[in-house]
């Protein structure tokens, strides 16, 4: 048995999503979606708003219940378990307004035993903010960093982002994504959800192409390359042109 072999047979997936169905009355947010992502990946959720990617993130995420369907995340259903091994980034900031980052790392220090401080500090500094500066004192662009520092910083298994570059000038992005990097453990798993497909597509191993609550098309990035002989975000338009 060689190297690769081994480690296609001894490899779980870390997410695991069948006939995943959830609705808002009578319209369907997710409507019978199945999917499985391995860990050591960073896939791309892709669409337009409305196109379901935070719903299903929400219930990854586990906040998010009164769907049909089966989630596992590492062979967890949501809940306590997988909460304690999956780190969230709303799309929505969260943090307090009244806190600084520093105070706003001693915060996630207390509330989650994974949170590495240190790494948290580092990318405080990577993203070049001031440790003692309020946060209703910085600009969007400043709190997206702050927030996706302290979010990565986590020793999760599966790290699940909402549109972290949305709202942001094309420089900020840049930095963010950057500072994704820097903050991602190659083992875990990361799915990042955006519209703006084109700033994330050098950096994800796998796409999943969303539109009104059900999967367009999905797999790993170089086979849809491959396949149909253009980049993501060429392929992302003609499927929705469809």
């Amino acid at each position: 048995m060689n190297r690769n072999t081994q480690r296609i047979l001894m490899t779980t997936h870390a997410i695991e999503v069948a006939h995943l169905t959830k609705k808002y009355g009578q319209w369907p947010a997710l409507n019978d979606i199945s999917f499985a992502i391995e860990p050591g990946q960073i896939v791309g959720l892709m669409g337009d708003n409305g196109s379901g990617k935070t719903t299903l993130l929400k219930i990854l995420a586990g906040i998010l219940s009164g769907y049909e369907g089966n989630v596992a995340i590492h062979g967890h259903a949501p809940g306590p378990q997988s909460k304690a091994i999956t780190s969230y980034l709303p799309d929505e900031s969260a943090l307090p307004t009244s806190l600084t980052a520093d105070e706003a790392i001693s915060m996630y220090a207390d509330f989650f035993d994974d949170f590495d401080r240190a790494q948290a500090s580092e990318m405080i500094d990577f993203f070049e903010l001031p440790h003692n500066k309020r946060f209703r004192e910085m600009s969007k662009g400043m709190r997206e960093k702050a927030q996706v520092a302290l979010t990565m910083s986590r020793r999760a298994k599966v790290h699940l982002l909402d549109e972290p570059i949305s709202g942001v000038d094309p420089a900020a992005r840049d930095i963010i994504m950057r500072g994704v990097l820097t903050g991602f453990d190659p083992d875990a798993l990361m799915i990042l959800s955006t519209h703006l497909i084109r700033d994330i597509e050098p950096i994800i191993d796998y796409a999943i192409f969303m539109r009104q609550g059900k999967i367009l098309l999905a797999g790993h990035v170089d086979d849809l390359r491959e396949e149909h002989g253009t980049d993501l975000d060429t392929l992302f338009r003609k499927v929705y042109a469809r």
